[in-house]
């Protein structure tokens, strides 16, 4: 029997919006009555979406009403939520979309039709993940690695001089207006303009060019990744519900910031709160204007995208009520880490945080998106800031259509979701409130290793020195004390230096956390004129970089004037995407990395980004800070954290004259008058235009446009993955797993990094004999992440990582044991034999099999290896619904037993057989090869999960369902 369209059991709560637009909704706060009305705002968002899509099947009536009845149920049970809309990024986009480009192979060989086959939800696919820096204002490094694609092209490239930089308009910018003043008049050099990345001439408002740092990034970025661009703009051309926004525009979060966001949605004539999944951990930062959103797996996107919900134990929600407001000098950056460090204080892991009180009223958009970026890292799964006056406000200046804000206001407010401080209809009731006063929040650093390690700044140059001097550990870097005023010789472009503990050798404002804050942006704008104007500069060995997150921001800080003074500090932009918070940084020069080796120097690095931990900026760099941008600029020019700001100069001026931070820190009023002149209405229409525009190398890029994708055989990068090879139209009867072998026989907490593929392709690896018989050198294999889209190295990477512990083995190493012939081989190669004897495989695990974060390729290269079942103690419930979801049956041992209890070596062979008809929980019998039987639970939670199963997983039932 068909399942009831969505909504139909809670039809009767459809009406009409009381205003012009006539518009239907559900108006759910009718079906709670005072129980809605108690309800945290983003509980009513999870209600609302749960009502719209009851279908007695995939959302049925009781999951409705468990969210109705949070306060008893949070915590306790499991609800199904259907987003709006799906946002990806390009790495973990690609094997999605490759995963739908096969399965319109399937459909057309089942007989149905291919044309069919789309993304159920709106999806939006941002390039924003294949940016790497490999030219900046200092001298070029080798030629870089072109990985794929045009290889020759890319290799060509010739390396950027730095050149000496004077300030505008003085005709180095490439201004067509009449620029006149100072020296070097007359235009400058004029390449080509990255259409979606305005920039203009502070004083003349014309059009100029893009630094020639971004112009050539972005060619290496087309040339590197060209196969991958050019399914991907088919993608955008054959489904229905994609949308592709192409390299140079800005990162996932920033877009879906400023240019996807709905706020309120519309199908078929019905509203509905705007929500999102996607898979990265900035998505949260949408929660800050009222949309509700987080980031989770590629499947969890992918099964989504396939038209089924994503499961989640209905939160706990943590009130966060915020009072008084914060101290002139305090950024929102300072605001974030305080509340960051409060809320870990208080402990909101896996639990949504919702923000009231009136010390919200105070805080901008934004301020707040800038709060829900950071949840990722105090814990929490979202960070809810509800709709109110103050977002509508902004939403206006941003250039929402008028009718469409009131109707969004209407809307809100007929279902309860709009905050008024007015209203005396009392807060919401939550499982915890927590105070925050902005007063108590001071100018802070975060650091040297963690992100929740914060410092103030006035006590940074003690808490810097007690780091020397504590042991190695999560602050400690143990230097003697006798070696802690050591200094060593630094001979860099013709002067000398002195490198030492504390000294500055990266300085980045990144694309994520704060970029979409104009006042911060500013504040370090403004700095950089005084402090330039003040006659003080950066070292030239100080990596420095400015990684926007988005054409606006170059766009606000060319027309506010200080885009100049932030390049003659060193802060030229390189690019737009993820850089240097994700390792993407260029090397820093031989000449430093051989004082920092030569002297063992702790030196630093200072970015505005969101994680520091040791190593990630760069190997040799051990500290690293997180600070506002305006920090960061600081710190730069002060050449090391070793100082403090209230006592000690930064320099000094031509004169002799000392100059102090306090002397250049720009005032609050001098940067909101900034942020109302330029960022204004004209900015985001203009970037709106230019995304929906594209850019030129984007619009020339070729792409196929018919209805199947023209897979090349020679590629190493796009593949047609085999998940559909055996598909048939119809499911057949379950199979038992008979005389299986065991590929793996693993311990406790194996995660999913144990599992997955991930970061480079080792040279002795499987995926690496597979790439060198293609051709490809080892400075040709890139990494596993950009080739996802190939599930060959995606399977040979499965199980590779080095520290795997295979009791086989007995100790850490990607190896296994193929038993009938005694071979101790690389994973893959052991399971490709038993594939090729027709053997069946299972893994035998200990508790928490499948921990950590949630990776698609830890379910899919288990399944490609050939894996039918998993027999553990216990799962993590997300990789145990990814199995299922690939068809690999989750087994679980009967509590309190084990492989140990249960005396089994892994040597034996194991048989089970199914019920005809499988259920929920059900237990089974297995028998070895030694004749041992034992039962076990068939760890399927709902019949959902059942049906998924027999069908041999969620592609072969969606795809079936399109035949």
């Amino acid at each position: 029997m068909d399942a009831p369209s969505a909504g139909y059991i809670f039809e009767y709560l459809i009406e009409t919006l009381n205003d012009s637009s006539h518009k239907k909704f559900f108006n759910v706060p009718k079906l709670g009555g005072t129980k809605y009305d108690v309800l945290p705002y983003s509980i009513r968002v999870l209600l609302e979406a749960a009502v719209r899509n009851c279908d007695g099947f995939l959302m049925k009536k009781e999951d409705v009403m468990n969210i109705l009845d949070w306060k008893t149920k949070q915590s306790n049970v499991e609800v199904p939520f259907f987003p709006a809309r799906v946002l990806l990024q390009d790495f973990t986009g690609i094997p999605a979309m490759v995963d739908f480009a096969a399965m319109r192979e399937a459909v057309k060989t089942l007989g149905g039709d291919p044309k069919n086959v789309h993304p159920a939800c709106p999806t939006d696919l941002t390039v924003d993940h294949s940016l790497q820096i490999d030219f900046s204002k200092c001298a070029i490094q080798n030629a870089p690695n072109p990985g794929g694609g045009d290889v020759q092209r890319a290799a060509r490239l010739s390396p950027l001089k730095a050149q000496p930089r004077k300030l505008p308009c003085r005709g180095q910018t490439a201004c067509r207006g009449s620029c006149t003043s100072g020296e070097g008049r007359g235009p400058g050099r004029a390449p080509s303009q990255i259409e979606n990345t305005p920039a203009l001439c502070p004083f003349h408002l014309q059009p100029v060019p893009e630094p020639e740092t971004v112009l050539k990034n972005q060619e290496v970025e087309f040339g590197r990744n060209r196969e991958r661009l050019q399914f991907f703009k088919w993608s955008s051309k054959v489904f229905k519900n994609v949308a592709v926004i192409p390299p140079g525009t800005g990162t996932a979060h920033q877009v879906n910031l400023e240019y996807l966001l709905r706020v309120v949605c519309e199908e078929n004539g019905v509203l509905f709160p705007d929500s999102v999944v996607g898979t990265d951990s900035h998505v949260t930062m949408v929660n800050g204007l009222g949309i509700l959103g987080w980031g989770v797996g590629g499947i969890e996107t992918e099964a989504v995208m396939l038209g089924l919900p994503v499961s989640l134990t209905l939160p706990e929600v943590v009130g966060c009520e915020l009072t008084g407001s914060s101290n002139p000098f305090v950024t929102s950056i300072d605001v974030v880490l305080g509340v960051t460090k409060h809320l870990r204080q208080v402990g909101v892991a896996g639990k949504f945080v919702e923000f009231f009180g009136s010390g919200v009223s105070q805080l901008s958009i934004v301020d707040r998106t800038t709060i829900a970026n950071m949840c990722p890292e105090y814990g929490a799964t979202l960070s809810f800031f509800p709709v109110d006056n103050v977002t509508l406000k902004h939403l206006e200046h941003t250039g929402f259509d008028k009718a469409k804000l009131e109707s969004v206001e209407t809307y809100l407010k007929a279902v309860k979701l709009f905050r008024d401080d007015q209203n005396d209809s009392g807060e919401p009731e939550y499982s915890q409130v927590i105070q925050i006063n902005l007063n108590s929040i001071v100018p802070s650093v975060s650091g040297p290793k963690r992100p929740q390690d914060r410092v103030a700044v006035t006590d940074m140059k003690n808490d810097f020195r007690a780091c020397l001097n504590e042991k190695v550990g999560f602050r400690g870097f143990q230097i003697a004390a006798e070696k802690q005023d050591d200094a060593v010789s630094l001979h860099y472009e013709g002067r000398d230096y002195q490198l030492s503990h504390g000294s500055v050798v990266i300085a980045a404002v990144t694309s994520c956390t704060n970029n979409c804050n104009p006042s911060v942006m500013l504040a370090a704008g403004l700095l950089a004129k005084k402090a330039v104007e003040a006659g003080l500069r950066v070292k030239p060995y100080i990596r420095t970089s400015l990684s926007p997150g988005s054409g606006m921001v170059t766009h606000y800080l060319s027309s506010s004037g200080v885009l100049p003074y932030l390049s003659r500090l060193g802060f030229e932009i390189v690019g737009y995407g993820c850089s240097t918070c994700v390792g993407n940084t260029a090397p820093l020069s031989e000449a430093v990395l051989n004082a920092i080796k030569q002297g063992d120097l702790v030196t630093c690095g200072v970015l505005s980004g969101n994680k520091n931990f040791e190593g990630r900026l760069c190997d040799c760099v051990r500290a690293n800070y997180l600070a506002s941008p305006p920090l960061v600029v600081a710190y730069a020019i002060a050449g090391t954290v070793n100082i403090d700001f209230q006592t000690e100069p930064l320099g000094t001026d031509p004169a002799g004259k000392n100059i102090y931070l306090h002397d250049i820190w720009p005032s609050r009023e001098e940067v909101h008058q900034i942020e109302e002149e330029h960022v204004i209405l004209s900015m985001f229409k203009a970037l709106k235009e230019k995304i929906e525009m594209g850019n030129k190398r984007w619009s020339c890029l070729e792409a196929p446009d018919s209805v199947l994708f023209p897979w090349d055989l020679k590629s190493t990068y796009i593949r047609c993955p085999s998940f559909f090879d055996k598909l048939t139209k119809e499911p057949a009867a379950l199979q038992p797993i008979e005389n299986a072998h065991v590929l793996l026989h693993l311990g406790d907490c194996v995660t999913t990094d144990h599992i997955s593929p991930a970061g480079s392709i080792a040279r002795s690896s499987a995926a690496a004999k597979y790439l060198t018989n293609r051709g490809l050198t080892p400075r040709e294999f890139n990494s596993y992440g950009a080739r996802r889209g190939n599930d060959a190295v995606m399977t040979r990477g499965t199980f590779a990582n080095v520290k795997l512990f295979n009791k086989f083995i007995g100790k850490p190493a990607p190896k296994t044991i193929h038993f009938p012939s005694g071979q101790t081989l690389d994973v893959f190669e052991a399971a490709e034999l038993y594939q090729k004897e027709g053997i069946p495989l299972i893994i035998l695990a200990g508790k928490k099999y499948g921990s950590g974060n949630s990776r698609d390729w830890a379910a899919k290269g288990p399944y490609l290896l050939g894996v039918k079942a998993v027999l553990a103690e216990s799962y993590e419930k997300i990789h145990k619904d990814h199995l299922i979801g690939m068809g690999v049956a989750p087994l679980q041992f009967l509590p309190g037993q084990s492989t140990g209890s249960l005396g089994l070596s892994g040597r034996e062979t194991f048989s089970l057989a199914f019920p005809e008809e499988l259920s929920p929980g059900v237990t089974l019998n297995i028998k070895t090869s030694t004749g041992k039987v034992f039962s076990v639970i068939a760890s399927f939670e709902n019949d959902v999960e059942v049906t998924l199963y027999k069908h041999g997983g969620l592609l072969n039932f969606v795809a079936r369902k399109f035949s």
